[in-house]
């Protein structure tokens, strides 16, 4: 089943419900007291990691495992709170920004640790760690032979923890000699300890499945999670199910004579007449150029040859023997459980790494994350996720702080907030920017009794529809409701006041549409929130159409509080907001604190309600909102 309307040039699938299967079946490797890091690098494995991190939390992942701070960053960006480990060494010029998102540096170097101490310990801060030895890899890590002598030194710094210990298998795919003598490297070491760390670990993916590991309590999942084999043998021991499908279709359909020569430099010669089509894909999408003449695709449920030398974007394959061939096909490269087009050999068929294509595949392709046949989430074409450390949250606070201190009476100002805001929401998501066009909310206040005004809310806004569900979230305090300002699926949100119970009666959803669409709406009442679920089944055509929102509510608000704030939480163009109080407020002031290029909204008094609209056209940024003062 095709799951997008026929746009898309190239694009890849990422199946979570296959990831959670993968999941499951290796931590049935693990002993009792185990758990497990989710291994997230390079945009976990090409497959995302936000999405794929969200599932691994879902299942139970005690930490997530990255390169380096800048993809640790990206994680805290989008709300992940779980303790996350760099593997790779940190550099010095790092410490600052392991400190304030709260990352756990792997540590391979004294001098390291000592400038991690000497930091915290300024700032009254006490920093985990995880010290990696190095038992044979021969990469990063305190040496085998001296790692206990640098333990027990690093033990004795007052501003560090040591968190966890750690080593890495060379070949736990197929040496299983050499791993074990690696494991007694790592065992011997722990066992002269004075103390226990709270986590010990050696195992990667192909650790867990074939060699028995029962002195450490954590092992890292990593290429076995997302349905690749790292040895044939392994198949015979663990039943695993490809997590991505890269895909494309068919731009144009023509014929060869024989002699006919395709692709650059003639490497194709046609034997015979033959029939090909033209893919609208290449090296530079990720499919690698050492493909050429080798590789193979599935279409109408048959596999054909690549033929010619792939180009930068496009490729040709040979699709003379499948009948009823037409433009538009679609062609799988990657995936399926197709053995044929798996990862692995795909890559093998040019002596390259399963790991390696799965990184560099789909570089201009768009994400369609899927969960039991229906798409949960996308993630945009051209996307490159990263977080670069010029414009960190800490900066880009300060500059809309002053900003706002200073009312933006300053053009130098005001040109910086505009300028920064914009890069750091490329920099920060890198990811489809998702903007509100049309924004309406309107709050009206009825008198209910001496402590209470009963609210009626109406928001409606454009946006393009990501999903088939969206949450309203509803909370007693800023500390829990700010844990949904970063969830992306996420579209309203309110404060309760907290002397009221968190039921139906003190908040609820009257109605809620995308388009004309009514959708369903289950309330579920958590510890200290109200979550909301809105879902139509219909809304899975409208998936990344730009849609019409509408959600209307019914609450209550404090009468000892004399202000009602209203935040716009996402880059809005056309905002009006509407304060309706009737005759039981006098003197209601609007204060607005716009972040754009231009600061000042318009805003009209009239009897008994308060209007503030922006100018036509206007982007106005996250951080922004109006106060009613009363």
């Amino acid at each position: 089943m095709r799951i997008q309307k026929q746009i898309d040039r190239s694009w890849t699938e990422i199946n979570l419900k296959n990831f959670s299967d993968n999941l499951q079946a290796l931590k049935s490797f693990l002993p009792a007291n185990s758990g497990f890091i989710q291994i997230v690098k390079a945009d976990a494995y090409g497959h995302g990691a936000f999405e794929i991190s969200k599932k691994a939390i879902e299942l139970g992942a005690a930490f997530l495992g990255v390169a380096n701070i800048q993809e640790a960053i990206l994680l805290r960006y989008q709300n992940i709170q779980i303790p996350i480990l760099i593997l790779s060494p940190s550099l010095e010029s790092e410490i600052q920004s392991i400190i304030d998102y709260d990352i756990i540096p792997s540590v391979s170097s004294i001098k390291f640790i000592q400038e991690l101490d000497n930091i915290a310990q300024k700032i009254d801060k006490k920093i985990k760690i995880h010290i990696n030895i190095d038992t044979g890899m021969g990469r990063s890590g305190f040496d085998y032979k001296s790692a206990l002598k640098n333990i027990l030194k690093i033990k004795m710094m007052k501003n560090t923890k040591i968190d966890g210990i750690f080593s890495h298998f060379a070949a736990s795919e197929n040496d299983f000699d050499f791993s074990k003598i690696q494991q007694q490297r790592f065992q011997q070491i722990i066992d002269q300890l004075d103390f226990q760390p709270s986590y010990v670990h050696i195992s990667n993916s192909s650790g867990v499945v074939n060699i028995n590991d029962d002195f450490t309590n954590l092992a890292r999942f990593g290429l076995l999670s997302y349905g690749v084999y790292a040895s044939e043998e392994q198949r015979k021991k663990i039943k695993l199910k490809p997590v991505m499908d890269f895909k494309t279709r068919i731009s144009q359909i023509k014929s060869a004579s024989k002699g006919d020569s395709i692709g650059y430099n003639r490497t194709f010669i046609a034997q015979a007449d033959l029939k090909y089509a033209i893919l609208p894909v290449g090296y530079a999408d990720g499919y690698d150029f050492l493909l050429s003449n080798k590789g193979c695709v599935l279409l109408n449920d048959s596999i054909c040859k690549v033929i010619g030398k792939i180009s930068m974007d496009i490729t040709a394959i040979d699709i003379s023997y499948i009948s009823n061939v037409k433009i538009g096909d679609e062609v799988i490269l990657l995936g399926n459980g197709n053995e044929k087009i798996s990862a692995e050999n795909v890559a093998s068929l040019y002596n390259g790494s399963a790991y390696e294509i799965l990184c560099q595949i789909g570089r201009r392709a768009k994400r369609y994350f899927k969960e039991n046949g229906n798409i949960i989430s996308t993630s945009p074409l051209l996307r490159r996720e990263f977080v670069s450390l010029d414009y960190s949250d800490k900066k880009l606070n300060n500059i809309i702080e002053s900003a706002i201190r200073q009312r933006l009476q300053s053009n130098e100002i005001a040109t910086i907030v505009y300028e920064n805001v914009l890069k750091h929401l490329f920099i920060e998501k890198d990811r489809d920017i998702h903007y509100r066009e049309n924004f309406f909310h309107s709050i009206k206040f009825h008198d209910f009794d001496e402590n209470y005004y009963l609210v009626e809310t109406t928001l409606s806004f454009n946006k393009k529809l990501l999903a088939d569900y969206f949450i309203v979230a509803c909370a007693q305090n800023e500390e829990v409701l700010e844990t949904y300002f970063m969830r992306k699926d996420v579209e309203y949100r309110w404060l309760l006041d907290d002397n009221l119970m968190m039921n139906k009666n003190y908040f609820e959803v009257i109605s809620v549409k995308i388009n004309d669409i009514e959708l369903e709406h289950k309330t579920s009442i958590l510890k200290s929130c109200i979550e909301i679920r809105c879902h139509s089944e219909r809304l899975q055509e409208l998936i990344s159409s730009k849609v019409t929102y509408s959600i209307s509510t019914k609450t209550f608000y404090s009468k000892k509080s004399h202000q009602m704030t209203v935040f716009l939480t996402e880059m809005t163009k056309d905002v009006q907001i509407n304060f309706d109080f009737g005759n039981i407020i006098n003197n209601v002031e609007a204060v607005p604190i716009f972040s754009g290029k231009m600061k000042y909204p318009e805003i009209e008094y009239l009897n008994g309600m308060v209007k503030v609209s922006s100018q036509k056209n206007e982007w106005i940024f996250p951080n922004s909102g109006v106060v009613f003062v009363y």
